[in-house]
């Protein structure tokens, strides 16, 4: 098993930064990709950001390309999601996901991000 410890979220301003982290810990040797997802009040949970664990390949959704950044650090098992220029639409809750060999799919608990305007 995968446990996801994620911090960082809060209350900010529109146009503000914010840093997320995901820690993960246990089996973390078959880790293919650590992503960010986020579920705003009345929608559907949506994909937000991915990163390879080989190669540091990342992806990201439309809706945040240029604002939002993901990064890691490999030594601590650890990704990041640095949140630019931030929009009140960018409100919900962000949840951090790790996809291990087998299909193995782990959630964070999540942490809320609120954008006031």
């Amino acid at each position: 098993q995968v446990q996801l410890v994620e911090s960082g979220g809060g209350l900010v301003q529109a146009g503000a930064s914010l840093r997320l982290s995901c820690a993960a810990s246990g089996r973390t040797n078959d880790i293919l990709t650590m992503a960010w997802y986020r579920q705003a009040p009345g929608n559907e949970r949506e994909f937000v950001a991915t990163m390879r664990w080989i190669g540091d390949t990342t992806g990201y959704a439309d809706s945040v390309k240029g604002r939002f950044t993901i990064s890691r650090d490999n030594g601590k098992n650890t990704v990041f999601l640095q949140m630019n220029s931030q929009k009140p639409e960018d409100t919900a809750i962000y949840y951090c996901r790790v996809l291990r060999i087998g299909e193995n799919i782990h959630w964070g608990q999540g942490t809320q991000v609120t954008v006031s305007s």
